[in-house]
């Protein structure tokens, strides 16, 4: 489980470290940088798939995604004794990012190359990543350590080098990941790539979750909700069938949800008291099908390290949010879970449940900050140096 996330010089988030619990519940106005928050989170899931790199150019490259304010806020400028303005920079270019878990903790520095000829020379480059053992990096507990294109990992009481080429667009998660080498990058890679992340499912006329889907089993609903059949039946056969069935008549009491099949091909259909027949997934409100989406996700057989939901109320009626709250704190007792919301209702039954863990966020000069997080309560951390 995670217990710190920390980013810096991302769009507002120019330095926050917030901490974490089992359920997580990231809320705050329009503008308070949640979404900012939710893609950083989705970067660093993106270095153990070796796609941190495209994905900061799928956002505009590192210059666009880089803090847009100056390098240091002075007390003057804080209080506005004097106009926001910017100075010669003292420090390189960076935007970093890193955790802390139970097991280990990760940091990465990315940065901007050197002058070069390459077609390629907007690409950032990963200047330094780190893996430690414990809540935060001290020198004693780091493991493996990454200095531009060399990486070393502890050895003993010393240190062995184990590249000396690596390719400065790609994380050490893709070039050194060794079960005998490197046995920390590959666990924590593993890891990473093990977080699901559930945005926005689609629930409009075409979504595939309407549709009669071929059949496998499918212990992990896709991100789009396609497999929602095959998922659903899944969980029937080999994961808790009663939790499943509760979790349906909790939003709609009478309900029943069968899965049919036929030439090899799943739907759903649906039943509830009232109705001469059963309605199929196309017949469905956005609603419900959302809801349904979300159930089976929820359930899934294989509970990842970190789920993360971003914004499930997404088309629900406000009456179904507390049955919602209740289907995610159900989860967190499995697995860690993140949800960004700004549903009122929402929010308030999360925040019923116990160990629920809220980051109110806020905005001040532009600024991404912890509401009420003063400069003690903040989780230790340090910053790999370059």
């Amino acid at each position: 489980m995670l217990s710190t996330l920390a980013i810096a010089h991302y769009r507002s988030l120019h330095d926050l470290v917030v901490p974490m619990g089992r359920l997580n519940l990231v809320t705050g106005a329009n503008g308070s940088g949640k979404s900012n928050l939710y893609r950083a989170l989705r970067l660093l899931a993106e270095t153990a798939q070796g796609g941190v790199v495209p994905a900061l150019a799928r956002e505009g490259g590192l210059r666009s995604t880089l803090w847009a304010g100056p390098e240091e806020l002075s007390a003057r400028m804080q209080r506005g004794e004097v106009p926001v303005q910017g100075a010669a920079r003292q420090k390189a270019v960076s935007l970093r990012l890193g955790f802390a878990g139970d097991e280990f903790g990760y940091a990465i520095d990315l940065g901007l190359p050197p002058p070069s000829l390459s077609a390629f020379s907007l690409d950032p480059e990963i200047k330094r990543e780190a893996i430690w053992s414990g809540p935060f990096l001290r020198a004693s507990n780091l493991l493996v350590d990454r200095r531009g294109a060399s990486a070393r990992v502890r050895d003993g009481r010393g240190w062995r080098v184990v590249a000396e080429h690596l390719n400065a667009y790609e994380s050490l998660y893709g070039q050194i990941a060794d079960p005998v080498g490197a046995p920390e990058v590959l666990s924590l890679r593993e890891t990473i790539r093990g977080w699901r992340f559930y945005d926005h499912f689609r629930a409009d006329g075409d979504s595939p979750a309407r549709l009669p889907q071929l059949g496998t089993r499918t212990p992990v609903l896709s991100h789009d909700g396609r497999d929602l059949a095959a998922a659903w039946q899944t969980i029937v056969e080999i994961g808790d069938p009663q939790a499943l069935h509760a979790a349906v008549t909790d939003a709609f009491p009478g309900a029943r949800v069968d899965v049919v099949g036929a030439d090899g091909r799943f739907s759903l259909e649906f039943s509830q008291h009232g109705l001469l027949r059963p309605l199929s997934a196309a017949e469905l409100s956005d609603g419900t099908l959302r809801y349904l989406l979300w159930i089976a996700a929820l359930h899934t057989p294989r509970p990842p390290p970190l789920m993360v939901l971003n914004e499930p109320e997404t088309s629900l009626h406000p009456d179904l949010l507390p049955a919602l709250a209740r289907l995610i704190a159900h989860a967190a007792r499995r697995t860690q879970v993140w949800v960004v919301s700004h549903a009122t209702r929402l929010i308030a039954a999360l925040e019923q449940e116990p160990g629920c863990n809220t980051l109110r966020l806020e905005k001040a000069m532009s600024r991404t900050t912890l509401a009420g997080q003063g400069l003690l309560d903040a989780p230790a951390w340090h910053w790999p140096e370059r």
